[in-house]
C-alpha cells in the first residue's frame, strides 16, 4: 500500500492528512512534507493518522523529527488517532507523553499550547 498526503489550513493550523502505511518505503514522503510545511513557516501541525493502516518504527521517527523541528520554531506537533492498533504502538514506545494525541481534527485545532 502507498501513501497519502494532503493538506489544509483550519485557523493558524495546518492539517496534514496522512493515509495508508507509513514505513520504511514510504516515510521519507512524510518527512518531506513535514521538512517542506516548516521551512514555509508552518510551525503549528496536527497530523491526522485517522486513514494509517500501519506504522512502523522508521514511521514513529519522521513524527520526532517533525516534532523536534516544529519546536525549535516554539510550535507544536499534535496527532490525531483513535485506533488502538496505532495508539498501542505511541503507547508501547512511551511517546504518549511526548505528542498530544487527541480524537478529532476539530480538538486537535481547538487545544492551546
Amino acid at each position: 500500500m502507498d501513501l497519502s498526503l494532503s493538506t489544509r489550513t483550519v485557523g493558524d493550523r495546518t492539517v496534514v492528512e496522512v493515509g495508508g502505511e507509513i514505513d520504511v518505503y514510504t516515510a521519507p514522503k512524510l518527512r518531506e512534507q513535514l521538512v517542506e510545511l516548516v521551512n514555509d513557516g508552518n510551525y503549528h501541525l496536527v497530523v491526522d493518522m485517522e486513514g494509517v493502516d500501519f506504522l512502523d518504527s522508521t514511521g514513529l521517527g519522521v513524527l520526532v523529527g517533525g516534532l523536534k523541528r516544529v519546536r525549535a520554531h516554539e510550535g507544536s506537533l499534535r496527532l490525531v488517532c483513535n485506533q488502538e492498533r496505532i495508539l498501542k504502538i505511541f503507547r508501547i514506545t512511551g511517546l504518549t507523553k511526548v505528542f498530544p494525541i487527541h480524537n478529532s481534527v476539530d480538538e486537535a485545532v481547538a487545544a492551546t499550547d
